[in-house]
């Protein structure tokens, strides 16, 4: 077997790994990044991601960012523990410390550090901005890298490189290694053609990712309609789930809500990055029977959308269809919100369209025409949520935006849930270092990204990639601190 000696080991070219990679290097450390995927693919899901993020300017998260979080901390939480968690983290009990909840001194953390780390990602070449996403309607602030993901990834990576960082691409981390102290000391690694090579170290950082791209791992934590799930985008192909195995196999706690993920609409028809579809506040989502199951449109769809869509997923074969009339020309730019590179289905009338759709044309007609008697008239505000809603008889009812489904052309488009992300994962404290079951750092492993726990629920919108660079760029200085300290190095 191979053996190659650093410093530091990342596990992951995302924005979380390439994130502690810099900030590795930046101190000095000898890094090895070791990425699954072939180089002209490199970056996870952060490459093939637009990387909103939920700030109100350079320096500052927006105004609901905690408020978003602690709304969505976990379920029916012992409250005695939520009281010891107001206290300082040192005088937490192990319990707490472990307590599968959202952290509030990791939101504390993400908060304070997501200004300078942006400004630290500016000086690597990233420029940002308040760009316009597929949101039509919005109930907060975001901003973006200019270039999207890949912006970032190319920065980084080219950063990385730079300071001397080695990219070994086509190579999987298998399993950690630990001296008899239970420090970590490498990764045991599988390289290009199932080459054998053990990367020593006596700081890992696992960056990883999550479980997408792993059937096995979905069922097991998701059930069986996990077979109607896909990733949004390639970079999920790649996320096997390694780091989360490996780390639990040595001890780590779990933390993160396992049977959930970010879901967001896609159309399955689309290979396309991120083929979303984000109309259906507009008209009305059916199944497969031709039915009605949910209200399109609670609030602004940046706010709703992932609810709507795992309802999608309890649908007959995860499937359902949003259809609208011709009436959807009146909603301004109303195909920035459509980014799948489909066209919609289009029908001279509502039998005809569910032929095309293969639903029953009468239940389809049914649904419909109950929906449009059920509509009264308003104001239609297509930029806010207007509060045009439906009688109070109709179940389900239509909160916002209710207009009856009746000019020809009709026009439909099919969607099922997509995997943006899974939520389980692994627990770390503020200086991104792995706890194990007891709340106590294993010595040597930091973990940051989308393989940690942190959204139970209803995600916070627009801030995984943020809380990559932000706890990736911890973990980098932490490793490499540690490195630099042991007598050995």
């Amino acid at each position: 077997m191979e053996t190659l000696d650093f410093d530091v080991v990342v596990v992951g070219c995302g924005i979380a790994g390439l994130s502690a990679a810099v900030s590795a290097l930046e101190q000095g450390a000898r890094v090895a990044i070791l990425e699954r995927a072939p180089e002209e693919e490199r970056g996870g899901q952060t490459r093939w991601t637009e990387a909103m993020m939920r700030m109100k300017s350079l320096d500052a998260v927006s105004d609901d960012f905690e408020e978003h979080f602690a709304r969505n901390a976990g379920y029916y939480l012992d409250p005695g523990l939520v009281q010891e968690a107001a206290g300082s983290w040192e005088s937490w009990s192990s319990i707490v410390k472990v307590l599968g909840f959202t952290d509030p001194e990791l939101i504390s953390t993400l908060a304070d550090r997501a200004g300078p780390t942006i400004r630290w990602l500016e000086k690597l070449g990233v420029r940002f901005d308040f760009l316009p996403g597929y949101f039509i309607t919005t109930c907060t602030t975001r901003m973006a890298p200019v270039g999207g993901g890949h912006a970032l990834v190319e920065a980084l990576a080219a950063a990385a490189e730079k300071l001397g960082g080695r990219i070994h691409y086509r190579t999987t981390a298998r399993e950690l290694l630990r001296e008899p102290d239970g420090s970590v000391a490498g990764t045991a690694a599988t390289g290009p053609g199932g080459k054998a090579i053990r990367f020593g170290a006596p700081s890992i950082v696992l960056g990883s990712g999550g479980f997408e791209g792993n059937p096995e791992m979905l069922t097991r934590y998701l059930g069986p309609r996990a077979r109607y799930l896909r990733p949004v985008a390639r970079g999920g192909y790649y996320n096997k789930g390694e780091g989360i195995r490996m780390a639990l196999e040595i001890g780590a706690a779990p933390c993160g809500d396992f049977g959930q993920i970010h879901a967001e609409p896609l159309d399955p028809r689309s290979g396309a990055t991120e083929p979303i579809v984000l109309v259906f506040s507009y008209g009305v989502l059916v199944n497969r029977d031709g039915r009605r199951f949910v209200d399109e449109a609670p609030a602004t769809v940046d706010a709703t959308y992932e609810a709507i869509t795992r309802t999608v997923l309890r649908q007959p074969e995860g499937i359902a269809y949003v259809i609208l009339d011709s009436r959807i020309e009146e909603v301004p730019n109303w195909k920035r919100s459509v980014r799948s590179d489909q066209p919609p289905i289009v029908a001279d009338s509502l039998e005809a369209l569910a032929a095309k759709l293969g639903i029953d044309g009468r239940r389809l007609e049914r649904t419909i025409a109950e929906y449009n008697a059920a509509c009264v008239p308003g104001r239609f505000d297509p930029l806010a949520a207007d509060g045009l809603k439906t009688a109070p008889d109709l179940d389900p009812p239509k909160s916002n935006w209710a207009r009856p489904i009746e000019r020809a052309p009709f026009l439909a488009y099919p969607v099922i849930c997509g995997n943006c992300f899974t939520f389980g994962g692994i627990k770390v404290n503020t200086r991104s270092q792995v706890l194990d079951m007891a709340g106590d750092p294993i010595a040597g492993l930091y973990a940051a990204g989308e393989m940690t726990g942190l959204y139970y629920g209803t995600y916070t919108g627009a801030t995984s990639v943020l809380r990559g660079a932000v706890f990736g760029r911890i973990a980098g200085a932490e490793a490499a601190r540690r490195a630099r300290e042991l007598p050995s190095a």
